[in-house]
């Protein structure tokens, strides 16, 4: 057996900055398209992603974006932990392929796990490709155990999409006082459902960086609500897909209401699809979305850290987080 020893070359971690935001992006585009290498898909090539999105990303987790560095003060990996109020995940995470095999992963994902527990989490979490079975062994070691999946949908939209009843209410439409107080109902409401869960600073942050926005269905109360991207994930690449990050509905009609909603939008915006990451676990939702002609585009297996799961939503409730950027 061989043992971990610290690379003494190694320091970290310290928090990220916009300034690492090329390094990142190289280390994660060489990382992720090794890992595709070595599952068999050779011919995958990830691109870098846009520089708003690692913004977004590391304004979101603050702190919590952490790199390590090595003896010539280039970034050997990284781990972004977000803490959504009690919902805590951590990705995306990456170490250097010249330096992996060493026990710099686990020292990685350690401390974001510590971080995340001082920050007070109920749900500790994380999503990885369901056949890296590499990974799944890995995160299982530290301690997570895996659960549903996350399925990405996605719809393309036809130009003569209709606009659906109820109108939604679009944050980026509203006053700043307005917004700060549908926002605070968003919350409240989302709280009744998932105590402790805060989608709040996702919300602001996607207005003040222009690259998504809020609607919310409310009627006396707020029934639906839906955070979505239309930014390219991709560096250089034109916007292709309005992005679901995180969806609260009060009951299947609800959410039916409120995708019709989404649709409208990525047809105004002329957005040529939608694009979903379902969690199986809500399983009406996941056939309605089929029912709607959304089309199954790639999976992603959910893992929580034991003794840290994810709220318990009943009644018929829909919750969908998002634990990717």
């Amino acid at each position: 057996m061989k043992l971990w020893r610290p690379d003494h070359a190694i320091s970290g971690p310290r928090r990220a900055t916009d300034a690492d935001i090329p390094a990142l992006n190289r280390l994660f585009a060489d990382a992720f398209t090794d890992r595709y290498r070595r599952d068999g898909l050779v011919g995958v090539r990830v691109p870098p992603l846009n520089a708003q999105i690692w913004r977004y990303a590391l304004d979101d987790a603050r702190d919590g974006a952490m790199v390590w560095t090595d003896e010539d003060q280039r970034i050997v990996a990284f781990n972004i932990a977000h803490a959504s109020g009690v919902e805590g995940w951590m990705g995306p995470l990456a170490v250097r392929p010249d330096r992996q095999g060493l026990g710099l992963g686990k020292a990685v994902v350690d401390s974001a796990i510590e971080w995340l527990k001082e920050a007070g989490v109920t749900t500790l979490g994380l999503e990885t490709m369901p056949r890296t079975v590499e990974n799944i062994g890995f995160y299982s070691r530290i301690g997570f155990l895996p659960h549903h999946l996350t399925v990405t949908l996605t719809l393309d939209i036809g130009p003569n999409q209709r606009a659906l009843k109820p109108r939604a209410i679009r944050c980026s439409e509203l006053s700043a006082a307005d917004r700060r107080a549908l926002l605070g109902r968003c919350r409240r409401r989302l709280q009744a459902t998932a105590p402790g869960y805060d989608f709040t600073r996702e919300h602001e942050l996607s207005a003040e960086l222009d690259i998504g926005d809020t609607v919310v269905i409310e009627d006396k109360d707020v029934r639906a609500f839906a955070l979505w991207h239309s930014a390219p994930l991709a560096e250089s690449r034109p916007i292709e897909e309005l992005r679901v990050l995180k969806l609260f509905a009060d009951g299947l009609q609800s959410f039916s209401q409120l995708m019709g909603v989404l649709e409208t939008c990525a047809a105004r915006l002329r957005v040529r699809r939608v694009a979903i990451r379902c969690q199986t676990a809500f399983h009406q939702a996941f056939r309605t979305l089929i029912q709607r002609d959304y089309r199954v585009r790639w999976t992603d297996l959910r893992m929580t850290l034991a003794e840290y799961p994810e709220a318990v939503v009943s009644g018929g409730e829909v919750l969908f987080s998002n634990w990717e950027i």
